[in-house]
């Protein structure tokens, strides 16, 4: 059934846009049950004629001279006031102003209290500096394994990935999978972009030899945690992985005297985590199964369970440090790059998990955040994480995302957002519904755009926003704007004809690449793997006509091969092809290229599936070589060579 204009209006008022336009450019006119259910979402009741005018009044009775819970401005920049007001600075400064708000106001988050209003006020930095020309890697963490590693790689190997990269081939940056702390029980979750927690780091990449308590425990103690050490797989065993690891560090735990001791003494944020993983192992990771009285952080239970459960919170808790501290390390390995390390974050949090538990308040209960159907997932797709409020993000500052973004940079040089559309607008699937009956709800980009910018600006480093997709003109200009980097994918870049673009042609603030970790590896293009899998998976609704795609697009790509100067023979090996494909890369104007190990070592399967959950590998998939043997193979000093040769064209 069509919206009405009066709900329409509502909708619009509260961020939910009616339509969309979809991949094809046609335009989708959304069921106004969906709108219903979206705005009750909002805790907007719009269920009967009664309730829909009485909340339309609401909206059109609203003090049009009211300032947003948020207002931002671009240092410099002035903004008039409906009153005289008062703005209490950063450090805590307190300075009058009158109707029009000054322009030497400082860079930060501020009070602003107006005509009988307590706002937040955010000055925006000016844009970003822009990162330096250079080339780098991009890896997966839990698939890099070595002979030190205990089934999938870690934090050391990500250090010494830093370090060999840097001092034997100069690469200039490494991004990495969001290294977020996951749901460790009764199952470990595979998926880096499922996080319980975007605020926390991730206990199943400590490397327990690393440990001072390893060091200080008595050798019959170490001779007891070796002998746990998993074996290597076919497919990265997480679960079995963290059996080993947790139960190492439980014999360990005792023996570093650093450890935390005292739950009290805990900073919050740690202590709720900690909590909250202590509380996973007895009433298992979906926090919306726990008891009565669990259910959020502040609930009535918590404070007596976490007393009951001290022990189990103080070893979570020292987990979370020794994550901290080994990922310090392994960034400390990235000074000297023309970077460093880029940081993966995911697009939201488990709904179930930790921040779920501590961040309530800011996310909408029972919806979940995917995307329309569109020719790459033709049944659209769930990925099962609540999105923020906007009314909640803006009535606390943009408090949750500050800290988050702190968090991530606290060891990285940079930031990928993933699907950073959603700083903009977010595809919400409401209660009960499927991917294809959501409905786009705004968020004020300005303002999260300006927390992004004010935290990389402080930590020095660079962002990128993954615009890769079904993206708005808007999103682009917007990163430009904030001197952040867009992306750049091979498979992507085309012209106004839909024809497949030259790298030389590219935009140059942008982060290149052949690939990504969701799109088919460079060989598994080659061989159509990519129609096989979402073919045995079931997310194909015409097989066919996917296999035909896939024969044009590969034809495409050999033909711009060979227009830019890289064609290959017909009899050519598909590690020739690779290559090719890597020098076309190094032409492009984008200011860091990233070529994936998975691609240049002819890996087929692609490290994830989208649409699927249990009928593929997803996250589970380790390199075809060894970090100790990697660096050396022939393919991947032979795409280095070219890539750190690279000569952008301008």
């Amino acid at each position: 059934m069509p919206v009405e204009p009066d709900l329409a209006e509502l909708a619009t008022a509260h961020g939910i846009a009616v339509r969309y336009r979809d991949s094809s450019e046609r335009e989708i006119e959304l069921d106004r049950d969906v709108v219903i259910d979206v705005l009750q979402a909002l805790e907007v009741d719009a269920s009967s004629p009664a309730a829909l005018a009485t909340a339309l009044d609401a909206v059109r009775g609203a003090d049009p001279d009211a300032l947003p819970a948020t207002v931002v401005v671009d240092e410099g920049q002035d903004r008039e006031l409906p009153a005289a007001g008062v703005v209490t600075l950063e450090d805590g400064a307190v300075r009058e102003v009158g109707t029009t708000l000054p322009t030497d106001l400082p860079v930060g988050y501020h009070g602003l209290a107006c005509r009988g209003q307590d706002v937040t006020l955010i000055v925006a930095p000016p844009p970003l500096t822009p990162p330096p020309e250079t080339w780098g890697w991009m890896a997966q963490l839990y698939a890099l394994r070595s002979a030190d590693s205990w089934g999938c790689g870690d934090y050391a190997d990500l250090a010494t990935l830093l370090a060999r990269t840097a001092g034997e081939q100069n690469a200039g940056a490494l991004l990495v999978n969001p290294l977020h702390a996951l749901a460790l029980d009764p199952r470990v979750e595979a998926s880096p972009y499922s996080p319980s927690s975007r605020r926390f780091l991730h206990p199943l990449y400590i490397r327990v030899a690393d440990t001072a308590a390893y060091g200080a425990a008595p050798a019959p103690v170490r001779d007891e945690v070796d002998a746990l050490r998993p074996a290597d797989g076919e497919l990265v065993d997480h679960d079995a992985v963290w059996a080993a690891k947790g139960a190492a560090l439980a014999l360990l735990h005792p023996y570093d005297p650093a450890a935390p001791s005292d739950v009290e003494a805990l900073e919050e944020g740690q202590r709720d985590v900690a909590t909250w993983y202590a509380l996973a192992e007895r009433h298992g990771s979906d926090l919306r199964s726990w008891p009565s009285g669990l259910a959020h952080v502040g609930d009535s239970g918590v404070p007596d369970a976490r007393a009951e459960l001290a022990d189990r919170v103080l070893f979570h808790a020292w987990c979370l440090d020794l994550a901290d501290a080994q990922l310090g390390v392994a960034h400390r390995a990235a000074e000297g790059m023309a970077v460093g390390l880029i940081a993966d974050l995911a697009v939201g949090c488990s709904s179930g998990g930790a921040d779920a538990w501590t961040l309530a308040d800011a996310l909408a209960p029972g919806v979940t955040v995917g995307a329309p159907p569109d020719d790459f997932n033709q049944q659209g797709q769930d990925w099962a994480l609540p999105p923020w409020r906007p009314d909640a993000l803006a009535a606390s500052g943009y408090a949750p995302l500050r800290s988050m973004i702190r968090a991530v940079l606290s060891h990285a040089d940079g930031i990928r957002v993933d699907h950073v559309a959603g700083l903009w607008r977010l595809w919400w699937i409401p209660p009960g519904r499927g991917a294809r009956e959501g409905a786009y709800v705004h968020y004020d980009a300005r303002a999260m755009l300006a927390v992004v910018a004010i935290e990389a600006s402080r930590a020095g480093a660079v962002v990128v926003g993954e615009d890769l997709g079904t993206v708005e003109p808007e999103v682009t200009e917007g990163l430009a704007e904030r001197g952040m980097l867009g992306c750049a994918v091979l498979w992507f870049q085309r012209d106004e004809s839909g024809d497949l673009l030259p790298p030389r042609l590219w935009h140059p603030e942008t982060l290149a690449s052949v690939s990504t970790h969701d799109l088919p590896t460079a060989a598994g293009f080659l061989l159509d793997e990519h129609v096989r899998a979402r073919a045995e998976a079931g997310v194909l609704d015409d097989v066919e006509e996917a296999r035909a795609a896939a024969a044009r697009d590969r034809a495409e790509l050999l033909a711009l091969l060979a227009s830019e100067g890289f064609g290959v023979s017909e009899s050519a090996t598909s590690d020739e092809v690779v290559l090719a494909m890597h020098r076309l890369l190094a032409t492009a104007r984008s200011r860091i290229v990233l070529a994936a190990f998975t691609d240049v070592l002819g890996d087929v399967r692609q490290p994830n599936l989208p649409g699927t959950v249990d009928t593929y590998p997803n996250w589970r998939i380790p390199l075809s070589q060894s970090l100790d043997t990697l660096l050396a193979d022939p393919r991947v000093t032979a795409v280095a060579s070219a890539l750190r040769e690279r000569s952008p064209g301008r």
